[in-house]
């Protein structure tokens, strides 16, 4: 996996203001993704960051990039928590919804809208497109808007300039390792 396409697709999540991004990326063998994979983890895990594989199809992987700590925190959000109950998830444990999801992804051709809780989208944005698809929309960015108009658009801006800045320093010969932020990984946060 080259480092470009982990900077193209993730920065915003790379400097910690999101908390994942998705993204297909080739690859020739399941087992040379495999390889390649845990060689980034390896990479990542000072900083708080771990990318895994949430489908394999055509030969293409669905990539997961994402920080373990900020998925905990967002799956906490009640609104968050109903949502994936709702689908089948097990809300006590970040890692157990993320294997739901893969399940959810294999079962279907069509995404599971829920996703957008995995990406850092708000709760209320995401219940407002299961409930109402394009009814109600205020604007979209990086996902359709139900909720806080005026934040969702400070946060495309900062995920736009936070990626313009990230391929910049990258071009400009800085190794991703320099610029990824570092963060904890997830602790059992207790009730």
């Amino acid at each position: 996996m080259s480092e470009e396409a982990v900077i193209v697709h993730g920065s915003p999540t790379l400097a910690g203001i999101k908390t994942g991004s998705l993204f297909r990326y080739p690859y020739e063998t399941e087992e040379q993704m495999c390889k390649a994979l845990r060689r980034w983890n390896v990479r990542f895990r000072k900083k708080g960051l771990r990318v895994i594989p949430l489908l394999y199809r055509e030969h293409k992987a669905l990539l997961y990039l994402y920080r373990p700590a900020r998925l905990c925190l967002d799956l906490q959000n009640e609104t968050a928590s109903r949502i994936l109950d709702e689908r089948g998830y097990c809300t006590n444990s970040p890692e157990r919804c993320i294997i739901r999801l893969m399940n959810r992804l294999q079962e279907s051709e069509a995404f599971p809208h829920e996703i957008g809780l995995f990406l850092g989208y708000p709760a209320e944005d995401v219940q407002g497109f299961l409930e109402h698809r394009d009814r109600g929309v205020k604007c979209v960015g990086c996902w359709k808007v139900y909720g806080n108009e005026a934040l969702a658009k400070r946060t495309f801006e900062q995920y736009r300039k936070c990626s313009e800045i990230y391929r910049r320093q990258w071009r400009n010969g800085t190794p991703i390792d320099r610029f990824t932020v570092a963060q904890s990984i997830c602790q059992k946060v207790l009730p």
